[in-house]
């Protein structure tokens, strides 16, 4: 399935449909605010584990992120947050960040082995905001890259569709992506720490 959404006003129609491949354990690729995804619904152990064969990664050691929709979800899968964190993550999304907090029980075991965070995202991009909202829980976030050595981003949805197409259930058109991933913070540690410099220039 190829199908074009724009930002701005997202067909409604196309938003459910998405969310049923996400409900019965499909795939999707999907644009965000920086480079486009790979995801699937984070509460369906299978689909999760064929998002990691394809990393080549066992789940609990990954480095998957989740894609919310709004700061209820984030609320939902951390712990209490402190209040002057909580306002630079407030001040920053919906962004380009990726905020790593400690994670509470609400996290499906399999993501957790010895981990105890989990990276959270609210992108600055209603198509995949809105289909997170009618899932009704976190898409599984992992960005897709091409090369080894030297990151390349794949940024054109119709290549992306020629070359993965066959592997997942949709690709989801939402025009160029970026070259540049987000920024991740390590909100864990005493005073935060930017693991990542990516798109976005964090507000304190």
């Amino acid at each position: 399935m190829f199908v074009k959404l724009f930002n701005e006003n997202p067909n409604p129609r196309d938003i459910r449909n998405i969310a049923e491949i996400l409900r019965a354990g499909g795939l999707i690729i999907y644009p965000t605010d920086t480079v486009y995804g790979l995801g699937c619904d984070i509460t369906n152990s299978r689909a999760v584990e064929k998002v990691a064969r394809w990393k080549g990664v066992k789940i609990e050691k990954s480095n998957f992120s989740f894609v919310c929709s709004n700061f209820s979800h984030l609320a939902f899968y951390t712990k209490p947050i402190q209040n002057h964190i909580f306002k630079i993550i407030k001040k920053n999304l919906p962004g380009p960040f990726t905020f790593i907090l400690e994670a509470n029980t609400n996290v499906p075991r399999y993501f957790k082995g010895k981990k105890k965070t989990v990276g959270i995202r609210i992108p600055d991009n209603a198509i995949i905001r809105e289909i997170v909202s009618e899932l009704g829980n976190p898409v599984l976030s992992t960005s897709l890259h091409n090369g080894d050595d030297v990151i390349e981003y794949s940024t054109d949805p119709e290549l992306i569709y020629e070359k993965y197409g066959n592997f997942v259930d949709a690709v989801i058109d939402g025009g160029y992506g970026n070259s540049i991933p987000s920024t991740i913070i390590d909100c864990t540690k005493e005073p935060f720490e930017i693991l990542r410099e990516g798109k976005g220039e964090l507000q304190l």
